[in-house]
């Protein structure tokens, strides 16, 4: 594993019609990239993720795993707005020599790709074998598999949708007022706001997991008054996210999620927009999953030219994605095998069974 810094080196016109001035990304690479440059596996990390991803998806990425370095050039890139290493609320504004902090303009999936594109382009890379990814990374791939059609041979979504709903939406307003709440939020510092960003954890994680999660995990004995677990699982959660993140960052990409919409500006439909993506395509879903339901990675399974849908049984809902890693290994393992020699010329308008 490596890591690596590339600066873009011009001026990042964003979709809301603000710049930001040569931004960097902080990437990482494993394996080594095939003569042919054929072997590329392209990661798109979620909402508080990094670019490691063999730390956060070890149960995928790894040396005898299914993402696996001796047989894949693997890339995975911190997403702009966060804070390990990309441009973000925390970094150097090249204009003020400050931070940016509040000033840090508004950066939707579409800005994120288009680093993404440009890191691309950058390494030389023409074509990516694999793209996966779930949860937010699942809308930049999706968003991706639209800007550059062709570029892909295959790809995976999992826990994803093709538009953020109204409830997800909703989710992450909750949290957002949590931090806006704070007394501390104005200020111009790296720990502004993070007792809110604490509670907004707390509430995040209502989403993430599962009625059923809880209850396995988090059931105190029948004589309990008070001091439960599930209170402190919260508390512990929030204090977790705290130490690692800033509630900056996690303002500004709360907003990107909400921005998600595959069709905006497109004069389109979802529908006629997911029917423009072409790849191979599996939609993955988690049967418990409250933020993501199953029926959208249906949609986009249905939607697209040829794309499977397949569903992993669990308790232990959105979060799924990131710990059933054996089911996911399987499905994924199917998907590539069976269709890693078929042209995609040859597989436009069929649709998989």
């Amino acid at each position: 594993m490596a890591e690596h810094k590339f600066k873009i080196p011009h001026t990042l016109r964003l979709e809301s019609g603000e710049t930001l001035l040569r931004p960097e990304v902080v990437y990482h690479t494993y394996g080594t990239l095939s003569p042919a440059k054929d072997n590329v596996v392209w990661i798109c990390h979620a909402l508080t993720a990094n670019a490691d991803a063999a730390d956060w998806w070890d149960g995928l990425v790894g040396e005898g795993k299914f993402i696996d370095p001796q047989k894949y050039f693997i890339v995975c890139a911190n997403i702009l707005g966060s804070c390990y290493g990309t441009t973000g609320p925390l970094s150097i504004n090249p204009e003020t020599f400050e931070p940016y902090y509040h000033s840090f303009p508004l950066v939707t999936v579409k800005d994120m790709v288009e680093a993404h594109v440009l890191l691309r382009q950058h390494l030389g890379i023409e074509h990516i074998h694999l793209g996966i990814a779930g949860s937010l990374g699942g809308h930049q791939l999706l968003e991706w598999l639209v800007r550059e059609p062709g570029v892909f041979n295959q790809a995976a979504v999992i826990a994803t949708s093709a538009r953020h709903s109204p409830w997800g939406v909703a989710f992450n307003e909750s949290q957002r007022l949590a931090i806006e709440q704070d007394p501390t939020w104005k200020n111009s510092n790296a720990e502004a706001g993070l007792n809110g960003l604490k509670i907004a954890r707390s509430i995040a994680m209502l989403s993430y997991r599962s009625y059923d999660t809880y209850h396995l995990t988090q059931l105190d004995d029948a004589g309990k008054i008070e001091g439960y677990k599930a209170s402190s699982y919260q508390r512990y959660q929030g204090e977790k996210l705290a130490k690692r993140f800033n509630a900056f960052s996690y303002y500004a990409l709360s907003k990107a999620m909400d921005s998600h919409n595959i069709s905006r500006g497109r004069g389109g439909e979802l529908t006629e927009t997911l029917a423009t993506i072409t790849t191979p395509l599996l939609a993955v879903s988690i049967t418990s999953d409250l933020l993501f339901p199953p029926h959208e990675q249906a949609f986009i399974a249905d939607n697209v030219q040829n794309g499977i849908h397949k569903s992993i049984t669990s308790i232990y809902g959105h979060d799924g994605f990131l710990l059933e890693f054996e089911a996911l290994s399987g499905l994924l393992e199917e998907f590539v095998t069976e269709y890693q020699d078929v042209p995609i010329y040859d597989l436009r308008g069929t649709k998989y069974d």
